[in-house]
């Protein structure tokens, strides 16, 4: 017997919208199989049809009824059945959300504790900002000096110099890239701000290198075009100028600029061994190696002789 039988079935006694109607091996359509078939229904099979509220079928079974007066009847209940179903889908379906608002709220609640509890507070934020430093594991000696120095960092506030040199020989698995950025970051706006009220074209320089290492060359570009402009000509301090404008030029693969910028430098102070270490750095990214080793080999010499005689 194929399941369209079963729906066939099904739909004669106005019971489709009951699974058990024509689901094969349920008790309700081994019933109906038993009544198309004109058997005896027995009296629990027929308990179980009023139980149900088919009282049309129980009529139709007991032979109470026609079959006119049986269709009109079930028709009937079917559609009070599928109007209750419909209304009670809806009222299941309010009460799902109500219990999931209910659970939203408890979670919501539960974060809002979690956030107004101190220790945790401390917790998360001190998680965040390691994560945003890049740092990992601390050792428990080294916690609460690292946290500060952080946090220091984080608000904005310079380093001192016994800070930095403690970060970078007692705690330096702390010092990483993405701290060493924001220090550098902060050192420039603050020698920037120094070289703005001051004029001291040194500012300019040093906050130029600490651009450069902070990630942001274009700054730096700025501050050194704004400098060359008001240091004259003082060869010394136009060297130094162009060394960290070219290193910026070479940050951004303006090669050729930094180049000629480097030469420049070289030119003003033939003894600075930084024009000639940037020369070789920009020769060899340019792919002349050869002149490239030259250069870093006359950097090396003057790097020692500056050593030695200052």
């Amino acid at each position: 017997m194929t399941r369209s039988h079963h729906t066939d079935l099904a739909e004669r006694y106005f019971l489709e919208d009951l699974p058990g109607a024509t689901q094969l091996g349920a008790r309700l359509n081994g019933i109906l199989l038993r009544i198309d078939a004109g058997e005896q229904v027995a009296t629990l099979q027929r308990q179980f049809l009023a139980t149900t509220g088919l009282h049309a079928l129980v009529t139709l079974t007991d032979g109470k009824a026609t079959l006119g007066e049986f269709q009109a009847a079930a028709e009937q209940e079917q559609a009070a059945r599928i109007e209750e179903a419909s209304v009670k889908a809806v009222k299941d379906a309010a009460e799902l959300a109500e219990r999931a608002d209910a659970r939203a709220a408890a979670v919501k609640a539960t974060f809002a504790a979690m956030a107004n509890d101190p220790a945790l507070r401390r917790n998360r934020e001190a998680k965040e900002l390691r994560q945003r430093f890049g740092v990992g594991y601390i050792e428990s000696e080294d916690y609460r000096r690292v946290m500060a120095l952080l946090r220091q960092v984080a608000t904005g506030q310079r380093l001192t110099v016994e800070d930095l040199a403690w970060l970078k020989t007692e705690a330096d698995y702390c010092w990483t890239d993405e701290l060493q950025r924001a220090w550098h970051a902060l050192e420039a706006e603050a020698l920037t701000k120094a070289w703005e009220s001051s004029g001291d074209p040194w500012n300019a320089v040093n906050a130029s290198g600490h651009w450069r290492k902070a990630g942001e060359p274009e700054r730096a570009l700025r501050l050194t075009d704004a400098a060359l402009a008001k240091v004259g000509s003082n060869p010394k301090l136009r060297s130094a100028l162009a060394t960290t404008r070219g290193g910026a030029m070479r940050d951004l693969r303006r090669l050729d600029e930094a180049k000629a910028l480097a030469s420049e430098a070289h030119q003003l102070t033939s003894s600075d061994y930084r024009p000639c270490t940037l020369l070789g750095a920009v020769h060899i990214e340019l792919g002349d190696l050869p002149a490239g080793h030259e250069w870093y080999a006359k950097a090396e010499t003057l790097a020692l002789l500056w050593q030695k005689f200052g």
